[in-house]
C-alpha cells in the first residue's frame, strides 16, 4: 500500500489529492471485497460502481501528476516516490476489479455455462439466431423501402424535368403566338391601306372616265350645231 500522508514534504495541494485518493481506495476495496459475494444484476451494479471509483482514483492521480511537477526540489523524490506508490496501488485495483468483471458465471448466474451442447446454451443460440433472422428480414425491408424510395425520386426527378421542358415549350409557343398576332396586327393594317387606296383609285377613275364622257358629248354637240 502507499506510504502515509507526509505532510513536510510537498504542496498542500499535493496532500489534499492524497488525502482524497485514501478515501477513494477504501471506497474501491470495500466494493471489490463485496463484488465476490454477488451473483446477476446486482453482480453487474457492483462492478459499474467499481469502475466509477476506479474512474475517480485515475482523475485523482492525473492531478497528483500534474501538481508534483510544482513541488520544490528538497521535497521532490519523496512526492515522486508517493506518487509512484499510488500508481501501483491503482493498477493492482485496476486489474483486480478487471478479474471479477471477467468472471461471466458469476455475473450471469447459473445460466451461464461454456458447454455448447447444453440446453440453456442451446436455447440462448436459437434465441440469438431467431433474433438475427428478425433483424436480417427487417433490413430487407428496409432496403426494399429503400429503393421503392430512390425509384420514386428517380420517377419524381424525371417528372419535374417533363414539366420544366413542357413549360418551355408552352413559353416558347406563346411567343410565337404573340408574334404571328403582331404580323396579323400588321397584316390588318395594311389590308385596310390597301382597300382605301382602292377606293380612292376607283374614285379618281369614275371621275376620270365620267369628265372624259361630258367631253365627248360635248365635241359631239359641238359637231352638230
Amino acid at each position: 500500500m502507499s506510504n502515509p500522508l507526509d505532510t513536510d514534504a510537498g504542496s498542500e495541494l499535493f496532500s489534499s489529492y492524497e488525502a482524497e485518493m485514501k478515501l477513494v481506495q477504501a471506497d474501491l476495496n470495500q466494493k471489490l471485497d463485496q463484488i465476490p459475494e454477488l451473483t446477476g444484476e446486482p453482480r453487474k451494479a457492483a462492478v459499474r460502481q467499481a469502475e466509477r471509483a476506479l474512474e475517480e482514483a485515475k482523475e485523482i492521480l492525473d492531478s497528483m501528476r500534474l501538481e508534483k511537477a510544482n513541488i520544490p526540489a528538497p521535497s521532490k523524490q519523496k512526492t515522486n516516490q508517493r506518487f509512484r506508490n499510488y500508481e501501483t496501488d491503482v493498477d493492482s485495483l485496476s486489474r483486480k476489479l478487471k478479474g471479477l468483471s471477467d468472471d461471466r458465471r458469476a455475473l450471469f448466474g447459473n445460466r451461464y455455462t461454456d458447454d455448447p451442447t447444453s440446453d440453456d446454451q442451446l436455447a440462448q443460440r436459437q434465441q440469438l439466431l431467431s433474433g438475427t433472422d428478425r433483424l436480417e428480414r427487417s433490413s430487407g425491408r428496409l432496403r426494399e423501402s429503400q429503393r421503392i424510395a430512390n425509384e420514386t425520386e428517380d420517377i419524381g426527378r424525371n417528372t419535374l424535368a417533363d414539366l420544366s421542358r413542357q413549360r418551355e415549350t408552352i413559353v416558347h409557343t406563346r411567343g410565337t403566338l404573340l408574334e404571328s398576332e403582331g404580323f396579323t396586327d400588321r397584316s390588318n393594317k395594311t389590308l385596310r391601306q390597301m382597300a382605301r387606296r382602292m377606293a380612292t383609285n376607283k374614285i379618281i377613275t369614275i371621275a376620270i372616265i365620267t369628265v372624259l364622257v361630258v367631253l365627248i358629248v360635248a365635241v359631239i354637240v359641238s359637231k352638230f350645231r
